[in-house]
Order: C-alpha cells, then sequence, then structure tokens
C-alpha cells in the first residue's frame, strides 16, 4: 500500500493528473480500474478520476509497491548551480538566460540545461527537496532559444506556475526582444502578419504570405532602433509565439539576424564576427487583466536584463560607413 499526503504544490489537481505525475510507473490503464475498484481511495472513501484534492488530502492506493519505486538521483546536481538573477523572491525567478545554453534537456540529454542550474540551485538554498515533493517540481514559464540570450522565468511552486501559464497565455507578460539584422525594414516600423509552417524533423519553419495546411497565424510588430542601411537594431514584440518566429519572419521580410546560419546569410556572417544569432529576450512587463491571485505585487512592474551580449558588436558593425 502506498499513502500520499496531500501538500500546497498538489493541491487543485485532479486525481488522475495528479497520479500520473506522483506515480509516474503506475500504467493508466491500472489507475482508473484502481478507482473503479476502490483501490485507490481519498480520505479512506471512494473517490472519482475527477475529483479535485485539497491539501491535506490523505490518497492511498492498495496496489503492489513495484508502481511506486521511486529515482531518488538527484540529476540536477550535475549541472552548476550557476546563475544570473534578474529579480527573486519566494515565488519566482526571473533569469538571464546566455547564449548556448538549453533551457530543457534535448535528445542527447545534456546535462547542463538551464531548468538543472534552477533545481540546484534552489536544492542548495533548501526551497526544492524532493523527497518532500510528490508531484511539482519548479519550472520554467516560457523558454526561448537555445542560442538566444535573454530573460526566462521559473515558477517556485506550483500556484505560481498556474497563474504564470494563464498570464502567459492572455498575453499579460509583455515580452520585448532586441535584435540586430542585415539591411534595413522597409517600412521602419510595422505589425506584420503572414503564415508560418513547421517542420519538426528539421526543427525548421517555413514562412508563408498566405494560410497554408498545417500553417499557423504568426504577427510580428516590430520598431527600428538605429540603423546604417546595412545594419539595423530593432526591437521586436511577438503578437504571438511560434517556434523560430522572430528568426524565420523578420527572414522573410529581407532583414535576417546576425549570425544566424539557418534562416540567414552565411557568407555575410562570417563578416561580422558573430557566432550565434544576435537576439536577445530583454525586458519584461507584467500587466495582468484578470485576478492574479498571490502575484498582484508585480503588476505594471518591467524588469530588463542587465547587458546585451551581441551589442559590442552591434555597436562596431552600425558604426562602419556603408
Amino acid at each position: 500500500m502506498k499513502e500520499f499526503i496531500i501538500a500546497a504544490n498538489d493541491s487543485g489537481q485532479r486525481v488522475d493528473k495528479f497520479l500520473t505525475k506522483a506515480a509516474p510507473l503506475l500504467p493508466q490503464s491500472l489507475l482508473y480500474k484502481g478507482i473503479r475498484t476502490k483501490r485507490i481511495k481519498l480520505n479512506g472513501k471512494r473517490c472519482e478520476i475527477s475529483t479535485r484534492l485539497e491539501e491535506g488530502d490523505r490518497l492511498q492506493l492498495y496496489l503492489k509497491d513495484e508502481f511506486f519505486e521511486k529515482d531518488e538521483k538527484r540529476l540536477f546536481l550535475s549541472a552548476p548551480a550557476l546563475l544570473h538573477i534578474v529579480y527573486e523572491d519566494e515565488n519566482l525567478l526571473i533569469l538571464e538566460k546566455p547564449a548556448g545554453l538549453l533551457v530543457h534537456e534535448d535528445d542527447r540529454q545534456q546535462r547542463d540545461t538551464l531548468i538543472l542550474r534552477v533545481l540546484h540551485y534552489l536544492y542548495d538554498k533548501g526551497e526544492y527537496l524532493p523527497e518532500q515533493e510528490n508531484s511539482f517540481t519548479p519550472a520554467l514559464c516560457n523558454r526561448i532559444d537555445r542560442n538566444t540570450s535573454g530573460l526566462v522565468l521559473a515558477a517556485k511552486n506550483a500556484a505560481t506556475l498556474r497563474v504564470m501559464n494563464r498570464v502567459i497565455k492572455n498575453r499579460e507578460l509583455d515580452k520585448r526582444y532586441l535584435c540586430l539584422v542585415h539591411s534595413c525594414p522597409q517600412p521602419k516600423e510595422a505589425v506584420k502578419k503572414a503564415w508560418l509552417k513547421k517542420d519538426s524533423a528539421k526543427n525548421q519553419v517555413e514562412i508563408f504570405s498566405a494560410p497554408q495546411p498545417g500553417a499557423k497565424t504568426i504577427v510580428t510588430q516590430y520598431r527600428t532602433l538605429r540603423t546604417n542601411g546595412a545594419y539595423s537594431l530593432l526591437e521586436v514584440e511577438l503578437v504571438t509565439g511560434r517556434t523560430h518566429q522572430i528568426r524565420a519572419h523578420l527572414a522573410y521580410l529581407g532583414c535576417p539576424l546576425v549570425g544566424d546560419n539557418k534562416y540567414g546569410r552565411i557568407r555575410r556572417n562570417r563578416e561580422t564576427g558573430l557566432n550565434s544569432q544576435a537576439l536577445c529576450s530583454y525586458q519584461v512587463t507584467f500587466h495582468f487583466k484578470e485576478d492574479p491571485e498571490h502575484l498582484a505585487y508585480l503588476d505594471g512592474k518591467t524588469f530588463t536584463a542587465s547587458a546585451v551580449d551581441f551589442m559590442p558588436a552591434a555597436q562596431r558593425l552600425l558604426g562602419q560607413a556603408r
């Protein structure tokens, strides 16, 4: 028999959703059968799949122990607890990710990622104790490409992650990017609409001027901050947020990112001295439209990256005469 005591980070979840995370070795078919046959009980009584858990509840599973063996290896300790923290409180971390660092593990199971660094950091502080968590792990609220630098938010608890997921979905978090591009967009300030289709096998996207089967609408807003004709520094806001949207859309508009060899100009990139795309998620602002619950204190606050890694190269290139 296995018993789970529902903690704050577990509450509010449906029974089946909680057990999927808390007992990943338990087959779905056996989970649902256990509920039907009363081998899974809540506070000693029968429960339903859709029953919402509350803090302090006791969930008992009268099933074989083999389904609850847990790998207690703290693999995140293999990553350094090295973070560039812009802001931190009891609920949220706002971090500057350097270009070249993955946010999550990829197919190669790389052991140094931003989320693993976050877990190591919080573990060292005593704010994340895996043995005391049934279903929650601190998580990133947004993600950026490996070779993009800039701000990433991490939720320390389940309530914050739930609110932040809603905030981002409802566009209550204004995210601004800086990028250096070849040429100068025309007009110098605009809101552009197109359609994006993703090829997951190639990890690449294609942009179209009209709707296509399998393509999703994208809207990109930009304004030119500085240009010398050959290069331009842009501020970009994503009205939609699709894979590689800024990189692919600006390339489609004739202004690929400097240093971007996937969508850009490889030969001209070599001349710039930049080894990765000149793109930085440099600023976020909270502007809540719905009740932000325990995060109300963040309303109206803006957080900005302390440095933009490609800016020295941008100043050099923009200072050159055409």
